[in-house]
């Protein structure tokens, strides 16, 4: 298959496309390459890709129409799988500007791509920052997202409903896909994971929000691809919805859409987290308690039932396993001139 992606430079795009290319499928990769983070290594996950000659990259902005249109017409995409957006709870209060360009005019501009090329399955990157405070745990994609915390949040949610219209009016096969706290190695610096592991390092302190007090429904990076690469062959059809024991399908009643968590279902408290990652770097941390961030939730906490029904997957790799694999890619990519 020949696949258009967006946010191929990222962290899920990176490991998506690799699984994608191993498997012998044709990718076009479209990144902006922004400054949100290191640009190296964004730099450093393209230049994996670039090693097959079925990875082509372009570099350029979503709000460049013009470039996505040449993407497209280079891609002619059997699917399309839209990842990229400006990630962040804490930065969209710096910069809310950037989420509206990005997430939801961006956003936009692939839609009318998807609408013109009409792919087979539509595939778009959400998360579970849109559940908000929710108190029905575990989340389950029926619950209410009507009340995010953060632009962020709210820009995601934009995301999935404007893709609900566009596959009600042009019959676009389309799945939204709720992560939840991704991680693995080539993670985002700016994510807990990496930040943790770096300062324990570097003999700095850790800094711990909501004072310890937070869970999070961790999901390793191989679990996340795994869960896409299924739901990328199963694109939903209206009128057909799965049985989901004790729980219901998201499909739509007048679209080809549906929304899907990809977690485990099994949170983690954050200082046993902190406990994970000093025994896999061999070093205790100095820890800095500090209140709730303005725009955080307390507890992340994923129904999987509809994604096991869908998919007969569920994410299960222990948290020990994947904290070690990342401190192991950590100490073998970085170096104290790469680290800033």
């Amino acid at each position: 298959m020949r696949i258009l992606m967006t946010g191929s430079a990222g962290f899920v795009g990176f490991h998506l496309a690799r699984r994608l290319i191993d498997e012998g499928h044709t990718v076009i990769g479209f990144d902006a390459m922004t400054d949100y983070y290191d640009r190296r290594l964004k730099d450093a996950r393209h230049a994996i890709l670039q090693k097959s000659n079925r990875f082509t990259p372009i570099v350029a902005r979503l709000e460049d129409m013009k470039a996505l249109e040449r993407a497209a017409d280079l891609a002619a995409p059997d699917i399309i799988v839209h990842l990229a957006a400006q990630a962040g709870v804490r930065y969209s209060i710096e910069a809310p500007r950037a989420y509206v360009e990005s997430n939801l005019i961006g956003s936009f501009n692939v839609l009318e791509i998807a609408r013109r090329t009409r792919p087979v399955h539509f595939l778009l990157a959400s998360t579970s920052s849109v559940y908000g405070d929710n108190l029905d745990v575990p989340f389950p994609e029926v619950a209410s997202t009507d009340a995010p915390l953060s632009l962020y949040a709210a820009t995601k949610k934009g995301m999935e409903v404007m893709s609900h219209s566009y596959a009600h009016l042009w019959n676009l096969p389309t799945t939204c896909f709720r992560f939840f706290t991704g991680y693995g190695p080539w993670g985002r610096p700016d994510m807990a994971l990496f930040k943790f592991v770096r300062a324990i390092e570097r003999g700095e302190p850790i800094e711990i929000y909501g004072r310890g007090a937070m869970r999070r429904d961790f999901t390793y990076i191989d679990d996340l691809v795994e869960a896409v690469m299924r739901l990328m062959d199963r694109p939903p059809v209206v009128g057909e919805p799965v049985q989901v024991p004790d729980a219901v399908d998201t499909l739509s009643t007048v679209a080809p859409w549906r929304v899907v968590n990809i977690a485990g279902g099994a949170p983690v408290e954050l200082l046993e987290f902190v406990e994970e990652v000093e025994r896999a770097v061999g070093k205790p941390a100095r820890k800095l308690f500090l209140p709730m961030q303005p725009g955080d939730v307390t507890e992340t906490f994923a129904d999987h039932r509809l994604l096991q029904a869908i998919t007969g997957y569920r994410p299960s790799t222990p948290l020990d396993e994947g904290i070690s694999a990342f401190v192991s890619w950590f100490r073998t990519y970085y170096t104290e001139a790469t680290v800033e």
